[in-house]
């Protein structure tokens, strides 16, 4: 008989240990503290900026969630492979087994010069021949039932191994469907609540009423660098000194594309000199920075600091959105000599020269 190496199915452990999103996000209409001295109108839109800026953190959680699965996932469908491989080996010594066994049958036929050993046993002429017989009946019926129980064995393994592994990728998949499921009920209640954001913005720039100061519940940023950018994540789109139809000369700061509601950081230490709204650049705040220099920060849907106010570096003091002269969601970024338009340096070399590259 062929001899045979046994082939061990290795199933990992899939995606049970990842957590269950502890944060689960709540109605839009929810209310939370917006700091002293707001009012009913205040208040209201001090809840929304703050659902914003939570459904803004859940919605990251979730997709660095949801991007560790499918790198999981990815990272199981190797092993899945793998897997098979040494299910089509189970599977390919199974088929040998079975051609052992029709071998031992056909080498007891023509062993026995065409009769069964029993019938050689009956017919057998003297003790010698007899014992002979019994031996070889012995020998083979041996030898046919390890064959079949080896091949019973495997069997029974290549089916529980096969079981397994289809459980365990149904999990999988289940497990991934809702992380995907999650992540779009939190975008989907995030993109309502940014529209109501940047409708109440728009209808606050249109009375030309500023609305006050939001007061947003920011975690410790942990900064050790004097200069940050001026929003986390970001993709730059218009350029300083750039040309279009929407300036009537040049394009006098950076834009950042981001998503009405991103928190906006204050690029460095420094003082508010203005809060603002209406006109081309919408909702704004500038502040002013040592040296002489001011930074100016536009087309917001919200503010989080009032004028005179003192702000750290990478402090929050106001949202992103797209009031004023904004054909889509940005913030446009300044750097100037004086607080008024028209003194604006470049802001990219501005901040290089900080140690903060764009």
């Amino acid at each position: 008989m062929r001899s045979y190496r046994r082939h061990r199915l290795l199933v990992p452990v899939l995606l049970c240990g990842l957590a269950v999103l502890a944060a689960r996000p709540g109605s839009a209409d929810e209310e939370y503290g917006t700091g002293p001295g707001t009012g009913g109108a205040e208040s209201a839109s001090g809840g929304l900026s703050a659902e914003v800026v939570r459904l803004y953190e859940e919605a990251a959680f979730a997709t660095r969630q949801y991007e560790t699965g499918r790198a999981e996932a990815e990272e199981q469908r190797a092993k899945a492979r793998r897997a098979e491989e040494l299910l089509d080996a189970q599977r390919q010594h199974i088929a040998a087994l079975h051609e052992d066994l029709g071998r031992i049958a056909r080498a007891q036929y023509r062993g026995s010069g065409g009769l069964p050993v029993a019938a050689q046993m009956i017919l057998a002429d003297s003790p010698d021949a007899l014992m002979r017989g019994q031996h070889a009946f012995s020998q083979a019926d041996l030898a046919l039932n390890n064959a079949i129980d080896k091949s019973s064995r495997a069997e029974a393994r290549l089916a529980a191994d096969e079981a397994r592994a289809a459980a365990l990728w149904e999990r999988l998949e289940k497990r991934n469907a809702q992380l995907a499921a999650l992540k779009a009920g939190i975008e989907e209640k995030l993109a309502s609540a940014r529209e109501q954001l940047q409708g109440r913005a728009d209808a606050a720039v249109a009375a030309g009423s500023c609305p006050g100061a939001v007061r947003l519940d920011q975690p410790a940023t942990g900064f050790t660098s004097a200069w940050v950018a001026p929003v986390e994540t970001y993709e730059l789109s218009a350029s300083y000194g750039s040309g279009g139809a929407r300036w009537s000369n040049r394009h006098t700061g950076q834009d950042f594309a981001v998503p009405i509601g991103t928190p906006v950081r204050a690029v460095g230490a420094g003082r508010v000199v203005s809060v603002s709204c209406g006109g081309a650049f919408g909702i704004q705040v500038v502040l002013k920075h040592a040296g002489g220099y001011y930074t100016q920060y536009a087309h917001l849907s919200a503010v989080a600091v009032d004028q005179g106010e003192l702000v750290e570096p990478g402090q929050w003091i106001g949202q992103s959105g797209t009031t004023g002269n904004s054909t889509g969601p940005h913030l446009h970024f300044e750097a100037r000599v004086t607080p008024e338009t028209g003194s604006a340096v470049n802001p990219v070399s501005w901040l290089d020269a900080r140690g903060v590259s764009l």
